[in-house]
């Protein structure tokens, strides 16, 4: 026996839904929300809506860490793309490595293509500190060295606190303690987890290297940056004298 809420749920009799046309697309994945006056309003399917607002949230999806989220964004690509258009957005998926992110749009023709002049209102750009770009830089040469030996997504990189060490003094001033180097690099690495490129440092003194790293910035610049702190750290010739 059905009561009210069957009956409003459930169109029957003339209070039914004409049929739709036969030329009108199929849309399987949709769900229809019922206002007071029965008016039927399409919505956003509820897995792409909560793909979104984890994008939204983080601004990145790993796999490794939330498999379920990043296979819907994967299978629903094309729906999550019509959600962030309007935004703005756009979702980059990068499925050898398993990372799914969001980045700014490419401006049209009517936006100005200076990146000075346009900045993205949902975006909150933050801009790398020296420190923190070389260890990005050194990061991110690790990561690749990694992927290369032991192929593409097949494993994660991780390295040693008292590896990445030598490498971030290389190009920055000894203290002269051990402890403060470590303390330095360590407050470094605990910044860039906001990034979502570096992981803790655990018990054993070791971190893993996040595939996001291989999207955070250019490798030609990482690697122009490199080389002006090695060019700046090698000490200069004194002048020859004159016999």
């Amino acid at each position: 026996m059905s009561n009210f809420f069957d009956r409003r749920v459930t169109p029957s009799g003339d209070s039914a839904p004409p049929p739709d046309d036969d030329d009108s697309p199929s849309t399987g994945a949709t769900s229809v929300e019922l206002t007071d006056g029965d008016d039927q309003r399409v919505r956003t399917p509820a897995d792409v809506r909560e793909t979104c607002q984890e994008l939204l949230k983080n601004g990145y999806v790993e796999e490794a860490r939330k498999p379920e989220v990043f296979r819907r964004a994967v299978v629903c690509h094309e729906q999550i793309a019509a959600v962030l258009e309007p935004l703005d957005l756009e979702l980059r998926l990068d499925t050898h490595r398993g990372v799914a992110f969001l980045a700014v749009a490419t401006p049209s023709e009517d936006q100005p293509q200076d990146d000075d002049a346009w900045s993205h209102p949902l975006v909150r750009r933050q801009r790398l500190t020296l420190e923190q770009s070389l260890i990005v830089a050194i990061l991110r040469q690790a990561f690749i060295t990694h992927e290369q030996e032991a192929g593409v997504g097949h494993s994660a990189a991780t390295i040693a606190v008292e590896d990445l060490l030598p490498h971030f003094l290389t190009y920055f001033e000894d203290s002269g303690s051990d402890a403060k180097n470590e303390s330095r690099l360590l407050t470094l690495l605990d910044q860039l987890k906001t990034y979502g490129v570096v992981s803790e440092v655990d018990n054993k003194q070791e971190l893993t290297i996040r595939p996001m790293i291989a999207h955070l910035a250019n490798p030609e610049s990482l690697a122009a940056l490199l080389k002006l702190l090695r060019d700046r750290s090698q000490p200069t010739a004194p002048p020859e004298q004159e016999i």
